[in-house]
């Protein structure tokens, strides 16, 4: 699966800013889309993930820093994930990475991909 984002960029504290990521190419479903983000010297964590097969199908995860600020909704039939940051703080400043991983079958394990990565700096 190769994965696209866009949408990061500078913003000032308490502003927002909408991210977007489309996968393509892949030859299962994907049930995993997340963002993670990895900001200079820390490592890189799980900023919300949304899971849509088996039987955490349609799970949402928050990693606690950004409950109720940012919103992860995502569009199967494009296979396109979103994070909608509201509030932003300097802390959310980092590169902010996209992540898929498909179904797998019974011929292989599940495949995970990486997006490129969009940075997001939140700064006055």
């Amino acid at each position: 699966v190769q994965l696209q984002a866009s949408g990061g960029g500078l913003v000032q504290p308490g502003g927002s800013l909408r991210l977007t990521c489309a996968a393509s190419g892949g030859d299962l479903p994907i049930n995993i889309m997340a963002w993670y983000r990895q900001a200079p010297g820390k490592q890189r964590e799980l900023v919300a993930e949304t899971v849509s097969s088996g039987t955490l199908s349609g799970t949402v995860n928050y990693a606690d820093s950004v409950k109720g600020r940012f919103t992860i909704s995502r569009d199967n039939a494009k296979d396109t994930v979103y994070l909608q940051m509201n509030s932003l703080k300097a802390e959310d400043t980092a590169v902010y990475y996209c992540y898929a991983e498909d179904t797998g079958n019974y011929y292989r394990s599940p495949r995970i991909s990486w997006g490129q990565g969009t940075l997001v700096t939140v700064s006055s």
